[in-house]
Formats: C-alpha cells, sequence, structure tokens
C-alpha cells in the first residue's frame, strides 16, 4: 500500500502531450508557464509510437534542467472504437455497431470490446461517444451487434471513448496493450500511470499488486462506483484524478455534478492528491483567454482542497498550449 503525507504535496498541472506540444521548446514553454507534469494518452498511441514519444522525452530530459514526470494514461476497462475512417453522424441516420478491431464498411462502427455488447443488454438504452457529444438510442442489441439510430450527430473518428448509459458492466482488467505498454516502460524512473475506469478498491488493490512499488499509480474516478468508494480507492493509490468528461458520458450532466460534489465533500479524507479533470479550461483550446466562470471554477476547486488541474485537448490539440498552462497555475 502506498505512503502518503498530503502535507507535501506540491499544486500540481499536468499538461497533455499531442500535436500542439511535440516539441522540446513547446515542453519548456510548458513547464515555463507552471506545468509540473506531462501527459500522454496511450490509448492514440501504437506502441510504436509510444516508443518514439519516450525516446524523444528521455534524450531531452538528459539535456534539460527540468526532470518533470511523465504520465502515462492507461485504458484499463474504458471502451473506445476501432479503426475506420472518420465521418460525419447526422441526427436520424441508422448506423451499426460491430465487434471488431476494425472496419471499412459505410455507417458501421467497430468496438472491439465483446463486454460492450453484453452490457448493452443492461442500460438506460443510450449509447454515448467522444465524451457525450454524440449521442445514439439502441433500436436492437444481437450477440456481436447493434443497430442504433443516431440522435445527437457530429465528427466521429477513430479511438474515441464510448460508453452505455447507466450500464454497472464492465470487465475491470488492464488490456493486453496496457500490459504490454508496463513491461515497455517500468524501467522508467520517471513514469507514472493513470489507470482509467476504475470501479472499486479491490480493482485498483489488483492494480498496486501487479505494477508494484515503486510505480506511482493514479485512480482516475470515472464511475459513480468509485466516487462511492472513493476513500477506500486512495489506499491503493498515490493520487486521484476525478474526471469529468467520462463520468458525465456514464450518468448524464445532472448526475455528475451531483457526484463531483459528492466527491468534493469528501476528498479531505482521501489523504492522497486530487486533481480536477476534463475541460478544465476547454474555452482556451480556441481562444487564448479563459471564460470567467472557468477561472472562477479553478479557484473553487481549489478552495475546496483540489490541488491542481489536468489539461487535455488544452495542450495536446489546442492554439494556446503555454497560455492554458499559465491560467491554469496562477494561483501557484
Amino acid at each position: 500500500m502506498p505512503d502518503h503525507d498530503k502535507t507535501t504535496v506540491n499544486y500540481e498541472i499536468v499538461a497533455t502531450l499531442g500535436p500542439s506540444s511535440a516539441t522540446p521548446s513547446m515542453w519548456q514553454a510548458l513547464l515555463a508557464a507552471g506545468a509540473s507534469a506531462f501527459r500522454l494518452n496511450t490509448s492514440h498511441l501504437s506502441l510504436q509510437q509510444l516508443e518514439q514519444w519516450l525516446d524523444k522525452i528521455a534524450h531531452w530530459r538528459l539535456s534539460s534542467d527540468s526532470k518533470p514526470a511523465l504520465v502515462l494514461d492507461l485504458q484499463g476497462s474504458k471502451w473506445r472504437l476501432g479503426q475506420f475512417a472518420p465521418s460525419k453522424l447526422t441526427p436520424g441516420q441508422r448506423v451499426e455497431l460491430v465487434c471488431a478491431t476494425a472496419t471499412d464498411r459505410p455507417n458501421v462502427l467497430p468496438v472491439p470490446h465483446p463486454d460492450f455488447f453484453r452490457a448493452a443488454l443492461e442500460c438506460s438504452g443510450e449509447i454515448v461517444l467522444s465524451d457525450a457529444k454524440l449521442g445514439l438510442a439502441i433500436e436492437q442489441v444481437g450477440a456481436d451487434s447493434i443497430q442504433a439510430r443516431v440522435t445527437r450527430g457530429g465528427e466521429i473518428s477513430p479511438k474515441k471513448g464510448i460508453t452505455l448509459v447507466l450500464s454497472e458492466y464492465r470487465k475491470e482488467a488492464l488490456s493486453e496493450n496496457d500490459q504490454q505498454i508496463l513491461k515497455q516502460t517500468q524501467h522508467l524512473d520517471f513514469i507514472r500511470y493513470a489507470i482509467s475506469y476504475v470501479k472499486d478498491s479491490a480493482e485498483m488493490s489488483r492494480y498496486q499488486a501487479l505494477v508494484g512499488k515503486p510505480a506511482y499509480l493514479i485512480a482516475k474516478l470515472e464511475r459513480q462506483s468509485a466516487i462511492d468508494q472513493a476513500i477506500e480507492i486512495a489506499r491503493w493509490a498515490d493520487e486521484l484524478w476525478l474526471c469529468r468528461g467520462d463520468l458525465g458520458a456514464e450518468l448524464g450532466n445532472k448526475a455528475m455534478a451531483q457526484a463531483v460534489r459528492q466527491f468534493s465533500n469528501l476528498l479531505h479524507a482521501a489523504n492522497v492528491p486530487a486533481l480536477m479533470a476534463g475541460q478544465a479550461l476547454e474555452h482556451m483550446t480556441l481562444h487564448p483567454t479563459p471564460t470567467r466562470s472557468e477561472v472562477c471554477y479553478l479557484y473553487d476547486c481549489l478552495i475546496k482542497g483540489y490541488c491542481g488541474f489536468v489539461l487535455s485537448d488544452e495542450t495536446a490539440v489546442g492554439q494556446y498550449p503555454a497560455a492554458s498552462c499559465q491560467i491554469a497555475a496562477m494561483y501557484k
């Protein structure tokens, strides 16, 4: 079980790396703006691409005075789409979801998770994709296919998250790809691991035993069961991230807001650092300044006891990655 002393925790800004932040000069700019650690979402990278990122970062660290940690975001039990040609879904359109890693058929989305199709029998009948930006209504469920109608349209691309609203069933385990990433990176002393969709303390304790010490493990809270067991999960984690994007996709907006309040009221008892993640400064993905409501919410989070924020699109694909870090770090 990890040893914790929350009194020594520093203010953290975790900046996700991506196309907008792929060079050593930008890494230095992010650090100068207030970032304390970097993050890579491994679900969007092949093992070869991940190795290229790691080699580049390790080489930069040798010549840099700054030695930030790098968080590798593991998929865990999160469901994601497979490979297909990006397209646009329109309301009323009929689509088929099939159990496959890839497809080139029109109006067909691959979902490489057999448990997704079993879980579809016990959900609200709604599927949401890409942090609930898109929605589908289930019309028919088969053993390895689902017929659905688009209720909320938009652009869809490979590897985006997919969720069954109000479904408790999910296979809790690290994928083969996650396990390969662990083998590939555990020798690197600057790596931390963030595990997605942790269900409860029993699952987190298995990951802690699997990875072993001295690895630094972060539990991502994205399900109601994880919120309910946050204090117990913290016994097996070095850090907690409250991830509003997938939590909202799981629960819907109102229940997500209630879950955020529930966790915020008890996070002092967790005795490990807690960070807020998910659209912290979403406006700055496309704009040079935040909204006033974003600034007020960041301030409220810190008053409640959060130790910092995880920036995603803001620094990975946004137009103002360094400025986003600077705003997020303004209360340091």
